[in-house]
């Protein structure tokens, strides 16, 4: 019995050390919008998190560009992702026209859902999808560029007004081993069946559970903690918590029971 449980612990330490994630954590970019990038190493896949307001389009390009580019640099080539109102369009920005939509949507869309007011919408694609229309995202990046305009009433992509910006510089932190050992979160019951309750004592912006894979499974932005975050849907398995906070990012362990 001990020879089997030192050969699960081995078995999970592997996986975790070759399927570490960095991430920008959340990024406010202005007029109700955030981003969020994590890029995980084993499977060089980027998990792209939006949040805005849920009842018109927005869009949120990403990658390296100089402060005035943005959205409207005119000679400025850059990867772009707009919500038309069904789903995420991969396009291209070019000068202050329409993005071009590429040939091929390289972003496969994994949630989207709409509380309060807001859509959270999370989606994934490989660091290096072949298109020269995309962007090549790179592990070994210390920091990523994002852009954002956004509608105010519809889904038809038109003048934006003030609803614009951009944020130069969002620096990615390895989500390591080390950083579970932290004290200042508290999981209770763990393991889990159903509900999870979440305590800190800092205000807690976003709640992530990522899987053994450092794939995001359930995100709650704003958190109500002491409702609970269910859980019951989760495999049984190892999980990973990532609380955002007004004074950083914590991370915990989790056990789905």
């Amino acid at each position: 019995m001990k020879k089997k449980l030192l050969l699960t612990f081995t078995l999970f330490a592997s996986l975790w050390v070759g399927a570490q994630t960095k991430s920008t954590g959340v990024v406010s970019l202005g007029s109700a919008v955030t981003a969020k990038l994590d890029m995980e190493s084993s499977t060089s896949t980027a998990t792209l998190t939006i949040t805005a307001p849920s009842g018109a389009w927005f869009a949120v390009r990403f990658g390296s560009f100089n402060s005035g580019q943005g959205m409207s640099g005119f000679s400025d080539a850059g990867d772009v992702v707009y919500y038309n109102g069904s789903t995420l369009v991969d396009a291209k920005m070019i000068g202050q026209t329409t993005p071009a939509t590429d040939s091929s949507n390289d972003w496969t869309v994994t949630s989207n859902t709409v509380a309060s007011g807001t859509r959270t919408l999370v989606a994934t694609r490989s660091f290096n999808t072949g298109d020269s229309n995309d962007y090549v995202f790179d592990y070994n990046s210390s920091s990523i560029d994002f852009a954002y305009a956004r509608g105010t009433s519809s889904f038809s992509i038109s003048y934006h007004g003030s609803n614009r910006g951009y944020s130069l510089n969002a620096t990615f932190n390895l989500l390591g081993v080390d950083a579970f050992k932290q004290d200042r979160l508290q999981l209770y019951p763990n393991p889990v069946a159903n509900s999870l309750y979440v305590k800190t004592l800092e205000e807690v912006t976003a709640i992530s559970i990522y899987n053994i894979d450092g794939k995001v499974v359930l995100q709650k932005m704003n958190p109500v903690l002491e409702n609970g975050l269910n859980v019951s849907s989760l495999e049984k398995g190892v999980y990973f918590i990532e609380a955002e906070t007004v004074n950083g990012v914590l991370y915990k362990k989790m056990i789905k029971g």
